[in-house]
């Protein structure tokens, strides 16, 4: 499956975040971090529900300190990542230059003053999208149907 994905995670304390060349100063709280995974989306995100693994990404280094609650599977054969961010930063406030550097956002990362489910599954049915929202990859806890968006206007 071809995709993006969201990450809510939670972060217990306020800490710094460093990956290969920044270091980033983060608030305690929730965060949702946009990704996609145009080759396998349940690889990709199984993968970072790993604790133990090679670091990568910035999302990687953050894993190490936070906790990962859920994620939202996206299907897609579309690019989303770029337009998602730009829709959750509509909700969360941005953590600059984090994770975005194939993408022409300035950020994949940003800060919620609480769970961000509610905004997160707005944005998904106003875009019409489907999406599957997991704990592992083993156990689902949620879903939506783009066809749900329809059925409420009509």
């Amino acid at each position: 499956m071809r995709g993006s994905y969201f990450l809510v995670i939670q972060l217990d304390a306020d800490g710094e975040i460093r990956t290969k060349g920044k270091v980033f100063q983060l608030r305690e709280g929730h965060y949702v971090y946009v990704g996609s995974a145009m080759n396998s989306l349940e690889k990709r995100v199984g993968r970072h529900f790993k604790r133990d693994k090679k670091l990568h990404w910035h999302i990687d280094y953050l894993l190490r300190k936070a906790r990962l609650l859920r994620a939202y599977l996206i299907p897609s054969e579309e690019r989303l990542e770029e337009r998602l961010s730009l829709e959750v930063s509509k909700y969360g406030e941005p953590v600059k230059d984090f994770g975005a550097g194939d993408v022409r956002v300035n950020t994949n990362l940003y800060l919620f003053e609480g769970e961000p489910d509610d905004a997160l599954t707005e944005i998904l049915k106003r875009l019409g999208l489907r999406w599957i929202k997991v704990k592992s990859l083993d156990e689902i806890i949620g879903s939506g149907e783009k066809n749900e968006v329809r059925a409420r206007k009509g």
